[in-house]
């Protein structure tokens, strides 16, 4: 049974967060980013949102058969959508890929009682720095939304459970473009105090 792929545009992006491979560069057509909230987490994450006029970079993989309910765990909050349509990639033949994005009706915008972890922003950035460039950082910041929301900074203690080490440079970077969209980052010390 051939094995079907997924397209990563946030955390999957970044390989040191899963074992799946051969991961390749692909962009999704007609969908943007947003910082969004959801029903049954305590945090903000990304999630895909229709927009026609906007395309997305991310990375595509195959899942083994077997495979998918540890994927599914992962994406618990997300509903998983066929997309092979709206995805355009190297890879050989016409893989059936799908695209994890939480259904409208169940998102919220991000407050300060569910913020987005920068521990979290931090690994989507490294992956798109690593996999893109420089210039696959700004695409990312160019075609997210929701920058308004509060980042929590849990950069010394990281609650996202695939949080990765980043090199001096690299959180430079993060803090730049934080900075370059006014986003707000919140001391870890006040969000607990907020939720």
């Amino acid at each position: 049974m051939q094995d079907r792929f997924f397209f990563g545009y946030g955390s999957l992006v970044n390989q040191a967060t899963h074992d799946y491979t051969p991961l390749h560069r692909a962009t999704a057509r007609g969908w943007r980013r947003g910082w969004r909230a959801t029903q049954g987490r305590q945090v903000a994450y990304l999630t895909a949102v229709r927009d026609p006029a906007c395309t997305i970079d991310g990375m595509i993989a195959p899942v083994p058969g077997e495979s998918w309910a540890a994927l599914d765990a992962r994406e618990a909050a997300y509903d998983r959508l066929a997309a092979a349509h709206e995805i355009a990639h190297e890879v050989r033949g016409t893989p059936d890929i799908v695209l994890y994005a939480i259904a409208p009706d169940r998102l919220e915008r991000p407050t300060a009682r569910y913020p987005v972890l920068l521990s979290y922003l931090d690994v989507v950035v490294q992956g798109y720095l690593h996999a893109f460039g420089e210039d696959g950082v700004l695409r990312f910041f160019e075609t997210t939304d929701g920058w308004e929301a509060p980042f929590l900074d849990d950069r010394a203690a990281p609650r996202y459970p695939r949080a990765q080490q980043l090199h001096p440079e690299e959180q430079a970077l993060v803090d730049a473009m934080l900075a370059r969209y006014n986003a707000r980052v919140v001391p870890s010390a006040d969000a607990r105090t907020a939720t």
